[in-house]
């Protein structure tokens, strides 16, 4: 039976949702706050670049658009780690299996394409400008205005499903029956936040380094990564604490911005001809973890960064967001298109894995920041590639998240956290990637029993 879907956002979570259920023959209202992107530029500095990997891919192949997802991509084989001095770089492949990357893909590009097959389906209707000021979530209503006009709207569907991101109005909507829900709410900050910058491209759109590769400066307590992009250029993020020496706060002047990369990353300096002047005019974002619950009532539900944001340290914030949809998919098939039972199903087994892959953010972060040039860390990840490349019934933490996307979120923490406490002990006795295959299979079966 058909039913009127109401979604706010057109998000990449929130556009795939509408093809979908489209697709499954409902009637789609999408309302977007901002302009199309397709026609409005967007702000500079705003959009870090995506990891596209398997969970991602699949959700996409629902509606038809993992290729073309893919051709708008460029494969990233592994991270290319710069140490320190400038000069001398090491890859760390992601797998020890080929074909097993990610790909780097601009926010925007994705949007875009996932819009215009929104655009094209005749049983959506997408609404730029048209900001949610109020959500009733009982009864799957919507008020608010249409961009800096007087005019306003007023929308009740059958369903009202929430994909406005981390300051979802849809979210506030469940805060204010709060007590009749038992909702909780929590927002936890990290000290840290980013600044997008860029490496422009060569001559004839060429790429100045390894196009292939997830670019990785790891400096202690900040790192600065470099994802490539189709033109030859490279979108460029420093992750910085907000008040420490050095810090956002404190990089003011012209000459402490140059002297702050020229100390830490010289090769950088002689990349970015632009790199003072994007510095200050760039804005300096913010990165945050929200977690919250219940995410739904009979005709409501919450969905993306509006029910579980996560900071992008694991590439798995689109995935894990894109995911959504076709886990509650699965649950529509599962329950014969009953909303009610769908969404309590949907949340019933998706809450443990978003906040697994919440917590999971927030650990890779100080792994690729502070571990990733360290020796214990290079010996684990060589060990792991040969186990990934020896064994088939191996797949390291990392590759359980990213290219496994059958095993859920909380079931890869869990196995790949124990599996890497074990490494990690196993290297700091000073054992390498350097072993005979008999005591590889020794380190084999141990893993398959942690």
């Amino acid at each position: 039976m058909s039913s009127h879907v109401i979604i706010t956002g057109a998000g990449l979570c929130g556009t795939l949702l509408a093809l979908q259920l489209a697709h499954r023959g409902h009637k789609i209202t999408l309302l977007e706050k901002r302009g199309d992107l397709r026609k409005e530029a967007m702000s500079a500095g705003r959009s870090i670049n995506l990891a596209l990997s398997d969970r991602g891919l699949a959700a996409l192949d629902l509606v038809g658009l993992k290729q073309k997802a893919l051709d708008i991509s460029i494969p990233m084989l592994g991270r290319m780690v710069h140490i320190k001095g400038g000069g001398t770089t090491m890859l760390l492949p992601y797998s020890g299996r080929d074909g097993e990357y990610i790909q780097s893909i601009s926010r925007p590009g994705l949007n875009a394409l996932l819009l215009d097959a929104a655009t094209a389906h005749p049983s959506i209707d997408i609404h730029f400008h048209y900001g949610v000021q109020y959500a009733d979530v009982k009864s799957a209503r919507v008020i608010g205005t249409v961009g800096q006009t007087s005019e306003t709207f007023d929308f009740t569907g059958d369903v009202l499903i929430g994909t406005d991101g981390a300051g979802s109005e849809v979210r506030n909507g469940f805060s204010q029956i709060g007590s009749t829900i038992r909702f909780n709410y929590s927002l936890q900050w990290l000290d840290h936040g980013y600044k997008e910058l860029e490496i422009p491209a060569g001559p004839n759109g060429t790429w100045l380094i390894e196009k292939n590769a997830l670019h990785i400066w790891p400096r202690q307590s900040f790192m600065v990564i470099a994802l490539p992009n189709l033109d030859g250029s490279f979108t460029v993020t420093l992750f910085l604490a907000f008040d420490s020496t050095p810090g956002f706060n404190q990089l003011q002047t012209d000459k402490e911005i140059l002297d702050f990369f020229n100390d830490q990353f010289p090769d950088l300096v002689a990349l970015m001809p632009d790199l003072v002047q994007d510095f200050k005019l760039h804005p300096t974002g913010a990165l945050g973890t929200v977690k919250c619950g219940p995410w739904n009532t009979e005709k409501s539900l919450l969905m993306g960064d509006a029910a579980h944001a996560v900071v992008p340290f694991y590439g798995q914030g689109m995935n894990c967001s894109m995911e959504d949809v076709l886990k509650l998919d699965q649950c529509l098939d599962e329950v014969s298109e009953d909303w009610p039972k769908a969404f309590d199903l949907y949340y019933g087994g998706r809450k443990k894995d978003a906040d697994a892959i919440a917590d999971l953010a927030v650990e890779n972060y100080y792994e690729m920041r502070d571990h990733v040039d360290n020796p214990n860390f290079i010996a684990k990840r060589a060990i792991e590639m040969k186990l990934e490349k020896n064994f088939p019934g191996y797949a390291s933490k990392y590759n359980l998240v990213t290219f496994c996307e059958d095993v859920p979120y909380s079931v890869a923490k869990e196995k790949g956290n124990k599996q890497d406490k074990w490494l990690l002990d196993y290297c700091s006795k000073g054992n390498t990637a350097d072993i005979s295959s008999d005591e590889l299979e020794v380190v084999y079966k141990a893993l398959m029993n942690v």
